[in-house]
């Protein structure tokens, strides 16, 4: 079912969960949350391409569970909530959802939304940063999928290290780097590019990620 893109339903009213579910599945692979003190490990084992969060579920709020979820994965988060106040909003971008929808909502607007966060995400998810067990997120999250063990990287780091991944086993030099980064502006030297490589391989070796390796005379690469 990998084929078709997959949406997570975080709400503890059934007949809105009834809702969802036979609307959402003419277009997408539908789950629900079963165990709400156990939402973390369902999203792992489910591996959503967005999520539908109400506010309000027993044990803890969706604040507490995407905080939660916000520490090791960056699928879109939707909130569902009667709770339509200004402050609850603001909180749930805060808490790191990306939008808001207030009930009773309406489904061509939900699925609006839907679809332009999953463009979104399917066009960033078309690069892959991967070694390994390492990923790496566009929005600079390096994780060991080993450990669930992440760090969050500068931009400059992120786009040094994706490039690097790109060419796996290729090395990149430096100037090709400096291209990247800064695309050729003559005030950007290499002991700059120094500077963000020796904090990258830092960060990345907390890790455990130790694959950065120096080609002497030429740039870098990752094996």
């Amino acid at each position: 079912m990998r084929n078709q893109e997959r949406i997570f339903i975080v709400e503890d009213d059934v007949t809105i969960v009834g809702l969802l579910q036979k609307h959402l599945s003419q277009h997408y692979y539908i789950k629900s949350v079963i165990n709400f003190r156990a939402i973390i490990q369902e999203v792992e084992e489910f591996q959503p391409d967005l999520i539908l969060m109400d506010i309000t579920l027993p044990y803890f709020n969706g604040f507490y569970w995407t905080t939660e979820i916000r520490k090791t994965m960056t699928m879109p988060i939707i909130f569902l909530s009667s709770a339509d106040d200004e402050m609850n909003a603001v909180m749930a971008m805060n808490m790191g959802g990306d939008d808001f929808v207030s009930k009773p909502f309406s489904l061509p607007i939900l699925d609006a939304k839907i679809a332009a966060f999953l463009r979104r995400a399917n066009s960033f998810s078309k690069q892959k940063y991967k070694v390994e067990h390492y990923q790496l997120s566009l929005n600079g999250i390096l994780i060991n999928n080993e450990t669930h063990e992440t760090i969050q990287l500068t931009p400059t780091e992120t786009k040094i290290l994706s490039l690097l991944i790109e060419h796996q086993g290729q090395a990149v030099s430096k100037e090709a780097l400096l291209n990247h980064l800064w695309e050729g502006e003559d005030f950007i030297d290499q002991n700059t590019l120094n500077v963000n490589m020796t904090r990258l391989r830092k960060k990345a070796l907390s890790l455990g990620f130790d694959r950065i390796h120096t080609v002497r005379g030429v740039g870098y690469l990752i094996q």
